[in-house]
């Protein structure tokens, strides 16, 4: 990391800009099994430059995601992935595959799966193994302009605890390799939970902390990369965002793009707090750990923590509790966000609780996603 180099992407940052990240698996059309086409959407791409510059490969060739870019405010960014969304599935179409939106592929065996080449994934191969070829997973992330290096160590620091909810909003994900997990987000189990320095960090207070721990890993030979770091929440040193990873991917547009206004209002609105010292109590990562886990097992279907008054909660009142707290900043940012009575994990198990196999389940969710990211008008 240059530390210089990221100072000044932080300070002349400018506040509340978005950037998006959808991940897909690309499936075979007729199997809807992963399939290894990631270099040819790629190259074939070249001839739009729009899409060109918006894809990008994510560990294996069977994964695809399109980014939106920077959008000076959060509707902005929507227009701009909308339109490289309606392009990229034209374009995947045009090839004969489909693209899938769900925390984890149903029936794929991560055995079968290739590592994309290059050199920054060769590595990865390289080091990590076995951690890195079972990770067949797919997610949502956002980035929110943040201003100043220490505001933004400051807006991870309140997002911690916030993060188990997001996730249990986003969960979507009960199958893996074929089996039902019993989980609502395998992804997480098998993504944040076995890659190296993942899950949500300890607070760290400023700026100076930060860099401090980031230098002792790259002096320890631990990383040769800020990029090895995979928190669920982590400054975006290359861009001047707070960058939250900790979400599922969405089956349809319009959840996802109901996450995403969720997510920014929830970092702009702690950014509001830090700004009007709005007090705050540092969560041990032990308390965060067990919101954590009911998420992944659970997720809407359960009860989450009310961590300082140390009571249960339905997981629905743990987000009517974000939506009243983001309330102002809402308002301010013109973000609205409307999310389905039932969650992708609700969906696909009210499915299985009705007697579908993991095959016909991964079947309706792909024809949603096909429904709702190519369309022009996207319907919460």
């Amino acid at each position: 990391m240059d530390e210089h180099a990221a100072r000044e992407a932080f300070e002349a940052g400018t506040d509340f800009t978005v950037g998006l990240e959808e991940e897909f698996a690309i499936c075979d059309a007729q199997t809807l099994e992963l399939a290894p086409r990631f270099e040819e959407l790629r190259d074939a791409a070249a001839a739009d430059p729009v899409l060109a510059d918006s894809i990008a490969g994510e560990l294996i060739s069977s994964e695809i995601e399109i980014r939106s870019g920077r959008g000076e405010t959060f509707q902005a960014a929507l227009v701009a992935q909308r339109d490289r969304r309606r392009r990229l599935f034209a374009l995947a179409a045009a090839h004969g595959v489909a693209l899938g939106a769900t925390g984890t592929h149903a029936t794929s065996d991560y055995r079968d799966q290739q590592i994309i080449d290059t050199d920054h994934y060769r590595r990865l191969d390289r080091e990590l193994r076995y951690v890195a070829w079972r990770n067949n997973t797919f997610s949502l992330h956002a980035h929110v302009g943040i201003r100043g290096v220490d505001r933004a160590v400051a807006v991870c620091d309140r997002m911690r605890g916030v993060l188990p909810t997001l996730l249990a909003v986003s969960a979507n994900s009960p199958f893996i390799d074929g089996r039902d997990s019993g989980l609502h987000s395998g992804r997480t189990e098998i993504f944040t939970r076995v890659f190296p320095r993942c899950g949500v960090p300890d607070p760290f207070g400023d700026w100076r902390s930060f860099v401090s721990y980031v230098d002792f890993l790259k002096a320890t030979n631990s990383i040769t990369g800020y990029t090895q770091v995979w928190w669920s929440i982590r400054p975006a040193v290359a861009f001047g965002t707070v960058e939250v990873r900790i979400c599922d991917a969405q089956t349809t547009a319009g959840e996802s793009e109901a996450l995403a206004g969720l997510i920014v209002a929830c970092v702009a609105q702690a950014a509001r707090d830090h700004d009007e010292r709005v007090p705050m109590a540092d969560l041990p990562g032990r308390l965060i750990e067990e919101n954590l886990w009911r998420a992944i097992r659970y997720g809407m279907d359960g009860r989450l923590i009310d961590l300082p008054h140390a009571r249960e909660m339905p997981a629905a009142g743990a987000v009517e509790r974000l939506l009243e707290w983001t309330a102002p900043i809402r308002a301010e940012l013109g973000v609205d966000p409307v999310s389905p009575r039932a969650n992708g994990a609700q969906r696909q198990r009210r499915a299985i609780e009705a007697g579908a196999g993991p095959r016909d389940v991964f079947a309706r969710a792909v024809q949603e996603t096909r429904e709702t990211y190519a369309a022009k008008e996207v319907v919460a």
